[in-house]
């Protein structure tokens, strides 16, 4: 079943907002539950799921949520229903609608709506949420999780330093906040550690979902020399197919859709989080807990898509994957950077 709920995003700019600012509201959160734990009961499958979406489930970050719980209803784990295009403005009400109705298990992105959403978790301390954030959990049963796709978006950029011609790379992101600084941050480190005469031009679009926008910026990084694209934003990738540039895929694996010109993607895999979550609620074990790690290749929360031969060379794809086996084995450790990135052009 899905929802539809009008209305836009808010405009802001995340980015603008101290990081030490953030934690404080976190902390301030922590204030409006109670102590203790909720006793959660085992239940019989399939549990009740709804979800909270503030783009369409075509998004790229989005979609891997929505394809995880997919994956959880086919198996008879879960039934599902989920709101897409929630206005900010809205997200509070349609969150305590779904408590109110009974769901078991209650997931989405808080990412502009902590305190709010927090308070709604406060009031029905018998439902598990399971809350994209960029803070801690609150006892006794706010999860959060966040995608950190930051291992692969290393390996792309390593890809991208190899690639480029003219050493200038263009960025293209939604908003600078800690779930896309750090890919930004680890895809330049990996495009650096292969080619130290590299520049970047970094741009945010203040949207998370406006393809045409994050199109136009792309156009005006290639006008400035980029040949390289990270498509942290749907509309990247069409820039670079029409200007012939190569471009680099986040989250999702569009190079079917985008031949020769998507060269390599970050991929990121919800199934271990949604599971892990799932199971828990089943099993009556659910506790606030932070699932961020889950995202990390060692879980299988993310990892690299398959590189092509016919348009990355091997001798390249060889170094990539060198160094993909000693993130794997614990002898590489990437870093997780949530400071803006900025433009060194």
């Amino acid at each position: 079943m899905v929802v539809k709920s009008s209305g836009n995003l808010p405009l802001f700019s995340a980015g603008s907002i101290d990081r030490r600012q953030l934690l404080a509201l976190g902390a301030g959160a922590l204030a409006l539950t109670t102590f203790g734990s909720a006793a959660f009961a085992a239940k019989g499958k399939p549990i009740k799921v709804a979800a909270i979406f503030t783009v369409p489930v075509e998004q790229q970050w989005v979609s891997r949520i929505h394809k995880a719980l997919k994956a959880a209803e086919a198996r008879g784990d879960i039934t599902y229903k989920f709101s897409e295009n929630v206005a900010n403005t809205d997200y509070e009400r349609v969150m305590r609608q779904y408590s109110q109705e009974g769901a078991d298990l209650v997931v989405g992105e808080v990412f502009a709506v902590e305190r709010p959403a927090r308070k709604v978790a406060a009031d029905y301390p018998k439902t598990a949420y399971l809350m994209g954030s960029s803070f801690g959990p609150t006892k006794p049963n706010f999860s959060v999780f966040d995608n950190f796709i930051h291992e692969p978006s290393f390996l792309t950029g390593m890809v991208a330093g190899k690639t480029t011609k003219s050493n200038v790379i263009g960025l293209v992101g939604g908003y600078a906040i800690p779930e896309v600084n750090r890919l930004m941050q680890a895809f330049m480190e990996g495009a650096l550690s292969v080619n130290p005469n590299v520049k970047f031009i970094v741009t945010f679009i203040n949207s998370w979902y406006d393809p045409p926008k994050a199109k136009e910026a792309a156009f005006a990084q290639i006008d400035k020399g980029a040949d390289v694209l990270y498509a942290e934003r749907f509309g990247v990738s069409d820039a670079a197919k029409e200007r012939g540039v190569k471009a680099i895929g986040n989250v999702i694996d569009t190079s079917s859709q985008y031949p020769g010109t998507v060269v390599a993607s970050a991929l990121w895999h919800m199934e271990p989080t949604i599971d892990r979550a799932i199971k828990a609620v089943i099993d009556g074990t659910f506790t606030a807990e932070d699932y961020g790690p889950f995202s990390y290749m060692a879980h299988g929360g993310a990892s690299l898509a398959p590189l092509d031969p016919k348009v990355v060379p091997p001798e390249v794809i060889e170094v990539v994957l060198l160094k993909e086996k000693e993130i794997k084995d614990g002898l590489f450790r990437v870093n997780v950077n949530d400071a803006e990135p900025k433009s060194t052009l």
